[in-house]
């Protein structure tokens, strides 16, 4: 294989078709602000109700951002899947204890196909990810903390110890803007979110995995691809590249991005969750009508499921236990981001899969956590069993046809998706105080 490796450590050197496995991982890239323990005792909050994530402080995030609302969770580092956030919690303002939102969050897969068809790859289980865990400047890491990491099984067992974890807070503007009802009254608030990353080097391309947590609730998977161009990898010459460089001679070889999340959730602390599906179906107006109509049909989702992302679609991970102070059932909304859906796996046919939890079941490819015949792909394990722990897969693609712009070094390209709550507070868990009675069908005060 062509390759470039500027990590440490015997790892096999890499093909130029490596140049572009890149990930943008965007559920959002997690923005953390302090780590407990590393941070100073004042960034945690007095009087604060024990935190919902439990494990001992060195492995312990928790921030509460400038709107109130307070993230909990627990971190480790897997040495094929890289970093697995746990036990993580949401505590807006007004609600006095955590509500639990996933068990474990994590990567599923990168898979890099390249478009002559002479490789592909499974970064996680196959290309050394986890291994090539790098170390952060703190200009890297503004205002957060940077964490020692271990990385289990090192290639290079004298550098096992990386400064590789960041936590910190990033703005990210507004929350809400709102003109009240007199002229001279406006409601608006700028906000922060925690974001949590790693970097990891795989070949020619450094991989960017942001966990960002927003104070309203959502969280953000993203996964951006940086780094450079393979050197070795100007010879598409079967119209399969892009010219790089003067005139049309050396062409770099096109390649798909193909990024899997695997997400466990545990809504108010139970495994149970329901899976919903929505769609909507818009009509022409009939004779008469002045507008068209449209309708919206729930699909509940009682058995493992291969989905596909289309317009006027969306899925929710509903709570079976816990429910909001309208007495509305709490859930997680699913939202897909931009994505080029690769057709030529089996397993990144879909965009969206539920699977009943199966311990041995960890990556999307080429998994190798299981035996005695066990498939090794995500699309083999929908296999007709209810859901009554259900695991999210979310499959995001892009196809990487270089440009001139992408040397030297290259810009960040992201990928990722969202989870946003759906009823899992009564209100806007920002509402300012003067507002808070206008919940439900409201009417002007007089």
């Amino acid at each position: 294989m062509r390759e470039k490796s500027s990590i440490s450590g015997p790892r096999p050197r890499m093909s130029g078709a490596r140049k572009g496995a890149a990930v943008g991982l965007s559920l959002a890239a997690l923005a953390a602000g302090a780590t407990t323990g590393a941070a100073s005792a004042s960034a945690q909050p007095k009087n604060a109700p024990a935190p919902a994530a439990d494990c001992s402080a060195a492995y312990r995030i928790e921030q509460k951002l400038t709107g109130g609302t307070t993230w909990r969770m627990c971190w480790r580092y897997d040495g094929k899947a890289g970093l697995v956030l746990e036990k993580i919690s949401y505590q807006p303002k007004g609600e006095t204890k955590p509500i639990k939102v996933l068990n474990s969050a994590r990567l599923g897969q990168i898979h890099v196909p390249y478009d002559d068809g002479s490789v592909e790859y499974d970064d996680l289980t196959g290309f050394g990810f986890a291994q090539g865990l790098m170390n952060l400047a703190p200009g890297e890491c503004p205002g957060g903390t940077i964490k020692t990491v271990k990385v289990p099984e090192a290639w290079d067992p004298q550098n096992a110890d990386v400064k590789g974890l960041c936590t910190t807070t990033r703005a990210r503007g507004h929350a809400y803007r709102m003109q009240g009802d007199a002229a001279n009254k406006v409601y608006q608030a700028q906000s922060k979110d925690l974001l949590v990353y790693t970097v990891n080097q795989v070949g020619w391309y450094e991989y960017m995995t942001e966990w960002r947590f927003q104070d309203d609730g959502t969280v953000t998977m993203n996964v951006g691809a940086t780094g450079s161009l393979s050197y070795d990898d100007y010879d598409a010459g079967d119209g399969r590249g892009w010219p790089i460089g003067k005139g049309d001679r050396a062409k770099a070889t096109s390649h798909s991005h193909n990024v899997f999340w695997r997400l466990d959730f545990g809504l108010d602390g139970s495994t149970k969750n329901r899976i919903e599906q929505y769609d909507s179906a818009v009509t022409a107006p009939a004779s008469g009508d002045p507008a068209p109509k449209t309708k919206t049909t729930r699909t509940k989702i009682a058995k493992e499921l291969a989905g596909d992302a289309k317009n006027y679609r969306w899925w929710r991970v509903v709570s079976a236990t816990g429910k909001n102070k309208d007495g509305h059932a709490r859930s997680y909304e699913i939202v897909p981001g931009a994505s080029t859906k690769y057709p030529g796996r089996s397993y990144t046919k879909h965009d969206m899969y539920f699977t009943q939890y199966n311990k041995c079941e960890k990556f999307a490819t080429h998994n190798p956590g299981c035996g005695n015949g066990h498939p090794k792909s995500v699309d083999k394990w929908v296999s007709g069993q209810a859901l009554t722990h259900p695991i999210a897969w979310m499959n995001v693609g892009f196809h990487h046809i270089a440009r001139d712009e992408d040397q030297q070094p290259m810009p960040v390209h992201w990928q990722g998706f969202s989870i946003v709550p759906r009823d899992v507070t009564a209100m806007n868990p920002l509402t300012p105080s003067e507002l808070a009675w206008q919940n439900g069908h409201w009417r002007p005060r007089s």
